[in-house]
């Protein structure tokens, strides 16, 4: 009985050694698999904020050779921006696109001049140091200077926080346009009800209205301002006008900007260019 006692002891210690020798091996394995599930996701959103930077222009061209009625007035040359200054690798008061969205804009001259009105551009192309130029001054809470124009409902701080400003921009991919439409018998720009890159609802191309519909309501309970802003109807028809032609002819809108449009088939739409705003040779 104690030699059986002695083999069931002596095959209970191996049988344990055994089991603490699986679980040891199932625990490593559980960890390979957990290491390479977690490199596996951190490639997988490594690879989500990958860029390919580049500063070949070979594929765009200046704007006003394939749309020459358009009207340029470049904000980021000058200094009446938000910023206050010309923006880093502004070097001429030029616009820059794509071959593709200049010619699907060309279409889009082509539409609003015979309704009597010329397309007014005020940035295309935006390299790369234009967009750090951007961050830099938002981090930079003591410059305020411009802030009665274009932002005076906001504290600067909020501006990240609200995606007013990014570290990256559709401009910087060729492919995006702000602009807006100068009335040729008048000759003005159109009334939009609010200036170019004003920081607010107001910029919304819901706001008063349904841009889907093209209908007026003039509901204006998101303006932040007291008493509230408004748009008349009239203004909200004359950026309805501008985001009918866009949409026509192969842009697509942005919800917070009834100024910008990209080309729904951008040809780089994970390339981010660098090379500087000038006339190209």
């Amino acid at each position: 009985m104690l030699t059986s006692c002695r083999a069931y002891s002596r095959s209970t210690k191996r049988a344990s050694s055994f089991c603490a020798r699986l679980i040891v091996a199932f625990a490593a394995i559980l960890f390979i698999s957990g290491a390479s599930v977690i490199t596996s996701c951190k490639s997988n959103k490594e690879a989500e904020i990958t860029v390919s930077p580049t500063n070949d222009n070979s594929q765009f061209v200046t704007l006003t050779d394939v749309v020459p009625d358009a009207i340029l007035e470049i904000r980021y040359y000058g200094t009446y921006n938000f910023v206050g200054s010309r923006i880093d690798g502004y070097e001429e008061p030029t616009a820059l696109l794509t071959r593709q969205a200049a010619d699907s804009l060309k279409a889009v001259s082509d539409d609003v001049m015979a309704q009597g009105y010329r397309l007014k551009i005020y940035d295309a192309y935006r390299p790369q140091k234009g967009v750090d130029h951007f961050v830099r001054w938002a981090q930079d809470l003591e410059d305020t200077k411009m802030k009665p124009y274009f932002y005076p409902d906001l504290d600067k701080s909020v501006l990240f926080e609200q995606e007013y400003i990014y570290e990256r921009s559709g401009h910087t991919r060729g492919s995006t346009v702000d602009l807006t439409l100068f009335d040729m018998q008048t000759e003005k720009e159109l009334d939009m009800g609010g200036t170019f890159d004003w920081f607010g609802p107001e910029s919304h191309p819901d706001f008063c209205g349904n841009p889907e519909t093209g209908e007026y309501t003039g509901d204006n309970s998101k303006s932040p301002a007291e008493p509230k802003r408004s748009i008349s109807a009239e203004q909200f028809e004359h950026r309805m006008i501008l985001r009918r032609a866009m949409l026509a002819h192969g842009f697509k809108p942005l919800d917070t900007e009834w100024w910008h449009f990209t080309l729904k088939d951008e040809p780089f739409p994970d390339t981010y260019f660098t090379f500087p705003v000038k006339q190209l040779k």
